[in-house]
């Protein structure tokens, strides 16, 4: 087993601007149980208080889980340092925590298409049927005619309609176009419960896409009768050539084996954040490939073109329930053009990228980037986690 140090596994970077000062929550997997743990991040090290909640989605359909959080209290497992320093699959200690993907059994929820720029750029897959070398002249053509900027378009709007009918005439009109200024937005389901990856965790792609990028947003978590309790970071990883090709092929272009990563930690909303902290949230993206190609990118959450709480507003209510919660992948800004090997054929992912996603707020989602179908595979489901609990006595 290589001991090198992986990119992947530093905490510090992984903690907020303020350190533990907020009210963080994560899961470990702790051999030494045989299971996942809920964790609360603090100064005093990574605090088990799985004796006060089995589940995150426990903890997050109290009526304050913030409060809750910070009275609970529990076993020291180690340092964050040493925990993060063995997460990584590669370097991984048998016997020792790792950390997890913050939640649990909560559906992975995401909005589609809510920055002006994603619109655009999915108009571009799609037009240009999934070829990356057509996307540069696609681009060209979809901006001319459209003309100026889209930050300012309110979904719905009288406005939006007249673009809508503009871009018929032009012969421009796009499914994306629906949900990007329609009034209805774009929420899919983007991966099984329990079957996201935390930071420090390699995420995936398909070896026989040509075409992928990182999509780094914010997440909301939201209990199960609509209330946002708290925020972390995600990448809903995207396969460009094969959503490209058809809209319909979105399952198997955003849907594989460690294709949907969250955390490092979910901040929980208490008296020093909440809902406007995410509002005015700005969120990096960097790339550092093995071959020293480097991109780096920032997004304002400010820029998306419905609010957050509208979106958690369409996902829940009377015409969808969720009674374990869901989190919900905001969307992105970014849809990387930076050419990386020839002219015109734009970002693509290569083996090795390690990808970092922050918020000064949220700390930092980092990843490395390896096939999905070589990764660690995905195995402990609902039915080994109840088990699990029910052996250490805390159903």
């Amino acid at each position: 087993m290589s001991q090198e140090p992986n990119p992947t596994a530093d905490a510090a970077a992984m903690l907020p601007v303020d350190g533990t000062a907020g009210t963080l929550v994560g899961r470990v997997f702790d051999p030494a149980v045989g299971g996942p743990s809920v964790v609360a991040i603090r100064e005093a090290g990574v605090v088990d208080v799985s004796m006060h909640f089995a589940t995150m989605r426990a903890l997050t359909e109290l009526p304050d889980p913030a409060a809750a959080l910070a009275a609970a209290d529990g076993p020291v497992l180690g340092t964050l340092a040493e925990i993060v320093a063995n997460t990584p699959d590669d370097v991984r200690a048998p016997g020792r925590p790792w950390l997890l993907s913050p939640i649990d059994l909560h559906v992975v929820k995401a909005a589609g298409v809510t920055f002006p720029v994603s619109m655009i750029e999915r108009i571009i897959e799609e037009r240009a049927l999934g070829a990356a070398e057509s996307a540069a002249d696609v681009r060209d053509e979809v901006l001319a005619v459209i003309g100026g900027t889209l930050d300012d378009l309110v979904p719905g709007s009288p406005e939006a309609a007249a673009l809508k009918e503009l871009l018929i005439e032009q012969g421009l009109w796009s499914q994306y176009l629906e949900v990007g200024i329609g009034p209805d937005a774009e929420v899919f389901t983007k991966a099984p419960v329990l079957s996201t990856v935390g930071s420090g965790a390699d995420v995936g792609v398909l070896s026989t896409s040509a075409w992928s990028n990182p999509e780094p947003e914010l997440v909301l978590v939201v209990a199960s009768d609509g209330r946002i309790v708290g925020a972390t970071l995600g990448n809903d990883v995207n396969l460009r050539d094969v959503e490209g090709r058809s809209a319909l092929l979105l399952g198997k272009a955003k849907d594989n084996n460690a294709s949907a990563a969250v955390g490092p930690f979910i901040r929980l909303f208490d008296d020093g954040y909440g809902l406007d902290d995410v509002r005015r949230a700005v969120v990096t993206l960097e790339v550092d490939g093995a071959d020293g190609f480097r991109l780096e990118a920032t997004s304002p959450l400010e820029r998306i073109s419905r609010d957050p709480a509208d979106l958690v507003a369409q996902t829940v209510g009377a015409h969808h329930r969720y009674p374990d919660g869901f989190v919900l992948y905001l969307g992105t800004l970014f849809a990387p053009i930076q050419d990386r090997d020839e002219a015109g054929h734009g970002f693509t992912h290569r083996l090795d990228d390690v990808v970092t996603i922050r918020e000064p707020r949220l700390g930092a989602l980092i990843n490395r980037v390896r096939h999905s179908e070589t990764v660690a595979p995905w195995t402990f489901g609902i039915d080994e986690l109840y088990r699990g609990l029910a052996r250490r006595g805390l159903l």
